[in-house]
Parts: structure tokens; C-alpha cells; sequence
């Protein structure tokens, strides 16, 4: 999958270092993974929910959220939005 943007995670790591790890292992899971629809997605994410067209992963068991639009058919994923929970 293509993530678009990193950038996001950049800047939220460097205002939260605790999430480094945990957001760098999500990164690379989803990088290496073509995934084809939500379900399968579930398969490695299994708290992630599908809210209003957004895909919400919960990281960290639930300290940080991550929201995502994910096309799968084009193989991208677009991060929306970051927050601490």
C-alpha cells in the first residue's frame, strides 16, 4: 500500500515520542501489505472499525488513534488525522 503522508506520522511522532515504535511498526506493516478489502485489513488489525467512510485504527491499545481514508483498489492510504486518546 502507498501511504500518503508520512509526514503526518513525522510530525506527530516528533510531538509525541512515546508512539515512535508503535506508529513505525503500523507504517510498516500497512507499507508492505496489499490489502484488497477491510476485512482483510481486520485480519491484521483487528480494532480497527469503519466510522463514516474513514478506517479508525486504534494503536497502542487504544492510547493513539490514527484515521485513515483507504482506497483499495489503488492501493493507497490516505492519513487523515493523528491524536493522542
Amino acid at each position: 500500500m502507498h501511504i500518503i503522508t508520512r509526514a503526518r506520522i513525522r510530525d506527530f511522532i516528533a510531538e509525541h515520542p512515546d508512539s515512535e515504535s508503535l506508529l513505525t511498526t503500523w507504517y510498516r506493516i500497512v507499507k508492505k501489505t496489499d490489502y484488497g478489502t477491510f476485512s482483510e485489513l481486520k485480519q491484521h488489525f483487528h480494532s480497527a472499525d469503519y466510522v463514516d467512510g474513514w478506517i479508525v485504527f486504534n494503536i497502542g491499545g487504544n492510547k493513539y488513534r490514527l484515521i485513515a481514508a483507504i482506497h483499495f483498489n489503488r492501493k493507497k492510504v490516505y492519513i487523515r488525522h493523528m491524536e493522542r486518546v
